[in-house]
């Protein structure tokens, strides 16, 4: 029983905290600003709003426009369960798993593209565009990511490459770690529309990614999307945080307090960067991406010595 309630931690975690990320980013950039800011549960708030509301929908659209956002988060909440937070193991396991976690982000990202190509809005068909060239090339960082971290500790589950990760495997492989770190740092902040890649608070159209994708989804179907979105970011920041906090003492309540305290400095480095720096020039942010890729084939060739 005790082993049950121990691998639905993680995923209970990422459930329950995932809005909480959100807010303590808003509150970081508040303080930055010198302003008060909005309240840290926020979001929650927000998406109790939104829940209670009626939806609208455009006669020009199908069933797909309403099948993304429940098809999207279905398939983030699959990943989640899928990926460990720091020494916690993931609520599944299994050999393989990591090919299937980024798949199940890969289709939540193309129900919400195919969900905005079905408005035929020619905004939310730029948006879908940028979003698809984009995690074209976050997708192989992202691969590469795993591939490095599965040469390093010679597992490929993501339980178990956590589980190996510790203050002694850093003392062996910390180059190739910190490398992957980075990359997956760049992947984070790509994969969830940030700055320096895009501005979530922006109502520039033209200057819009992921939220003009979603212009027109309302009511539960945007809560179902910003609940999406907040889960995509606890799961990519479980992947930074495992590998940052290498607390592994066996004792469960301890690794899954680091690794809770781990995502809340990744929330408030994300506020940090969104305060301090500007969007990058469309142009740039492919290039970036490459160099993560680059990053982590440099810790692959490093691990094979």
């Amino acid at each position: 029983m005790e082993t049950v309630l121990i691998r639905g931690a993680a995923l209970a975690c990422a459930l329950l905290f995932a809005p909480l990320l959100i807010g303590t980013i808003n509150q970081t950039k508040a303080f930055f600003a010198g302003r008060r800011g909005p309240p840290l549960l926020q979001p929650y708030f927000d998406l109790w709003k939104l829940l209670r509301k009626g939806a609208v929908y455009s006669r020009t659209t199908t069933w797909v426009f309403r099948a993304g956002p429940i098809v999207g988060l279905a398939a983030t909440i699959g990943a989640a369960a899928l990926v460990p937070l720091g020494g916690l193991p993931a609520a599944l396991a299994f050999e393989g798993d990591l090919l299937v976690a980024a798949g199940l982000l890969a289709l939540a990202r193309f129900f919400t593209v195919i969900a905005a190509l079905d408005t035929g809005s020619a905004f939310e068909g730029m948006g879908a565009s940028r979003e698809v060239q984009f995690s074209a090339l976050a997708e192989p960082a992202l691969f590469l990511a795993f591939a490095a971290l599965a040469r390093a500790t010679g597992a490929l589950s993501l339980t178990e490459i956590y589980g190996r990760i510790s203050v002694a495997a850093w003392m062996q492989s910390g180059p190739s770690f910190a490398l992957v770190a980075a990359a997956l740092g760049v992947v984070f902040l790509t994969e969830n529309a940030r700055i320096p890649v895009d501005d979530p608070n922006t109502h520039l159209e033209l200057t819009m990614i992921h939220e003009v994708m979603v212009l027109d989804h309302g009511g539960p179907d945007f809560g179902f999307v910003q609940y999406g979105a907040a889960l995509k970011m606890w799961v990519l920041g479980s992947l930074l945080v495992g590998i940052l906090i290498p607390v592994r003492s066996g004792r469960w309540w301890l690794d899954g307090a680091a690794a809770l305290e781990g995502m809340f400095w990744v929330a408030v480095g994300v506020g940090i960067v969104e305060s301090v720096m500007a969007r990058l020039r469309l142009l740039r942010v492919p290039q970036m991406l490459v160099g993560a890729g680059a990053l982590c084939v440099l810790a692959i060739v490093l691990g094979m010595k």
